[in-house]
C-alpha cells in the first residue's frame, strides 16, 4: 500500500516524493541522534517543499501558473542542495551519506531545470 502513495505517473513527481521521504529521515537522524535543530529544520523545509510545489503545479490554473510552482521547485532544491553541502562540511553528513543524497538532490534540479525551459519554450510560441 505504501508503494502505491508515491506512484503517480510523473518522474519528477515520484523522484521528489522519494527524496522527501529521505530527507524526513535525514532530519529524524539528525534531530534525535546529533542533536542539530537548526540547520536540520532548514533542510527539512526546503527538502520536503519541492515535491509540494509539483503536487501544486498539477492544479496550475495556466501555464504560467504552472512555470511559477516550477521555479519555486526548483529554487527549492538548489536551497537544498546548498543545505546538503552545509551539512556535510560541518561533519554532520559523512561523504556516503551525502553523496548519495546530493546526487538525488542534483537529479531533481536537472529535472526541474529541463522542465522550466521546456515550459518557457512552449509560453513564448503561444505569445
Amino acid at each position: 500500500m505504501r508503494d502505491e502513495v508515491k506512484k503517480t505517473g510523473s518522474l519528477a513527481m515520484e523522484k521528489s516524493f522519494s527524496f522527501a521521504l529521505r530527507i524526513i529521515k535525514l532530519y529524524q537522524h539528525l534531530s534525535n541522534k546529533k542533536k542539530e535543530f537548526v540547520l536540520s529544520k532548514q533542510i527539512l523545509r526546503s527538502g520536503t517543499s519541492i515535491g509540494a510545489n509539483l503536487e501544486e503545479s498539477r492544479g496550475a490554473q495556466s501555464s504560467s501558473d504552472f512555470q511559477a510552482k516550477i521555479s519555486i521547485a526548483y529554487k527549492e532544491a538548489r536551497e537544498t542542495s546548498y543545505w546538503l553541502r552545509l551539512l556535510y562540511a560541518s561533519k554532520y553528513l559523512t561523504e556516503r551519506q551525502f553523496n548519495s543524497l546530493h546526487t538525488d538532490c542534483e537529479e531533481l534540479i536537472r529535472i526541474l531545470s529541463a522542465t522550466q525551459l521546456t515550459m518557457k519554450t512552449k509560453i513564448e510560441k503561444g505569445k
